[in-house]
């Protein structure tokens, strides 16, 4: 048995099942052939090749043993010849292996917010609490939010509001829109995700005031009587853009968490993993927020009737909760456990370098 370097036996450790899982599947295609291969191996397949891509990369630039990259290399190797050899072509179809692709990313984000989720929850109250505190304050003093706010900004909106959406902005306009919204908010989520680094002092410091300020922003264009209007044009696209910002929020946070606790890692592999870990945090919710722009831009400020809009909200609303609560739950892989085997067709790991 080869003696392996502390740093890299946790790794090994950390992501052996991931490996024998998909070593058992491109044996089970070898031998049986890719028509052969259950719904469940098929599902995964694509997910499992992207891990092994990734942990090729990150065992090259971190120097691993040259037994460890050149079994990574071989296994990689085969994955990408099960997904894109001619008898995957003849088997699937090649918009059949998109569809699972995209059917593993579609998973790997509400798996990921899950695995997260004391992250999230602790974002989660960093944003809302002070939004809310912010929104009773100014309903009761609208000046509270010229201390939040400049007045300057204020102002034009408790009169565009008042005026409300009678008047069509035209398409051209809608586009600009959507386009400013984007730039802003995909900003503002950068910066709650990446100011993680600073030990999560950072994605702190930006959840509690960009939710202060949003709440202080719409209690004071309440209190100016606008307070249906304004409503009716976060309700739509709300859900998707708040929750996007509370999601890179506790990713975050998640990044500044593995710096002040790393665990049995050093601080930059303990960094990597959960870099890697909440990436599809970080790009569900760029996702949710390009999506949350469109709506914005073509949707919230349309003509259409309040109730409407409201209505929509709210079904957008319960969409996202079940799809964090329920989507990817399905033939999950069991979570890589140090010396644990994944389940497959047979002995996936004979040339494995830790055996």
């Amino acid at each position: 048995m080869q003696t392996w370097g502390t740093t890299e036996a946790a790794f090994v450790a950390d992501r052996k099942a991931a490996w024998d899982k998909l070593d058992g599947i491109v044996l089970n295609v070898q031998r049986r052939g890719v028509r052969k291969l259950g719904a469940s191996d098929a599902a995964v397949l694509p997910s499992l090749y992207l891990e092994i891509c990734a942990d090729l990369s990150r065992a090259q630039a971190a120097i691993y043993g040259e037994a460890l990259v050149d079994y990574l290399q071989g296994l990689t190797a085969a994955a990408h010849a099960v997904l894109y050899g001619s008898h995957a072509k003849d088997g699937w179809g090649g918009g059949a292996i998109a569809g699972r692709a995209f059917a593993a990313v579609f998973e790997s984000f509400p798996r990921a917010v899950r695995r997260h989720r004391g992250a999230v929850l602790v974002a989660f109250l960093l944003f809302f609490v002070p939004m809310f505190g912010g929104l009773f304050a100014a309903l009761a003093d609208p000046s509270f939010a010229t201390r939040v706010a400049p007045e300057a900004m204020l102002r034009p909106l408790v009169h565009a509001y008042r005026q409300g959406f009678d008047a069509s902005r035209g398409a051209g306009m809608d586009a600009a829109m959507a386009g400013f919204y984007v730039n802003n908010n995909v900003g503002i989520a950068l910066r709650c995700f990446a100011t993680g680094l600073a030990f999560g002092a950072g994605s702190a410091f930006y959840l509690v005031q960009n939710g202060l300020a949003t709440g202080a922003i719409a209690g004071y264009v309440a209190a100016h009587g606008a307070g249906g209007n304004i409503l009716t044009f976060i309700v739509s696209h709300g859900s998707l853009e708040l929750g996007a910002i509370v999601l890179a929020g506790g990713a975050g946070l998640s990044i500044g968490w593995s710096l002040v606790v790393p665990g049995g890692r050093t601080r930059l592999g303990s960094l990597q993993a959960t870099a890697k870990s909440v990436t599809p945090i970080v790009l569900g919710a760029a996702a949710m927020l390009f999506m949350a722009a469109a709506v914005e831009g073509f949707w919230s400020a349309s003509v259409l009737p309040a109730i409407v809009k409201r209505t929509a909200g709210a079904v957008v609303f319960v969409l996202l909760v079940a799809y964090f609560v329920f989507a990817g739950r399905t033939g999950r892989r069991r979570r890589p456990t140090s010396g644990a085997s994944a389940a497959n067709d047979g002995p996936a790991t004979e040339n494995a370098p830790w055996t």
